[in-house]
């Protein structure tokens, strides 16, 4: 198990998921090695929810960060491929991410972010479509 893994899973440990139970972890590398953790964080009004992937993401740009180098998203016995609203956002900065999703049970894909999100929304006509 890499690093970054470990920083996923033990992110996964302080997600905050009273109604779903679905616990998930994330752990962002940027270009220069820096490594910024998220957990989704869930609230009775469903809509202000906020997912892992999104927290380390948004985390590391409050830090400075906007180039990556891969991502890894853990979760339970559920495969956790990052939902749409954290495809657009990542797509944002880093259209070709790689990204490693893996469970507890250890079942892991790789893949990259343009495979989950082919054509991600943009107003920069020079972003890949």
């Amino acid at each position: 198990m890499s690093s970054l893994e470990e920083r996923a899973r033990s992110a996964r440990e302080r997600a905050y998921a009273p109604y779903s139970g679905f616990l998930v972890g994330a752990a962002l590398e940027t270009d220069d090695g820096r490594v910024f953790d998220g957990c989704n964080v869930e609230n009775a009004a469903y809509s202000v929810t906020c997912c892992a992937e999104r927290v380390a993401l948004f985390t590391a740009v409050a830090a400075g960060a906007r180039r990556f180098r891969r991502l890894v998203v853990s979760a339970g016995d559920r495969t956790p491929f990052p939902c749409g609203a954290c495809r657009q956002a990542l797509a944002e900065f880093a259209p070709a991410l790689p990204i490693t999703v893996v469970t507890v049970e250890g079942d892991r894909h790789e893949l990259e972010l343009g495979e989950l999100l082919p054509r991600p929304f943009t107003f920069r006509p020079e972003a890949p479509a």
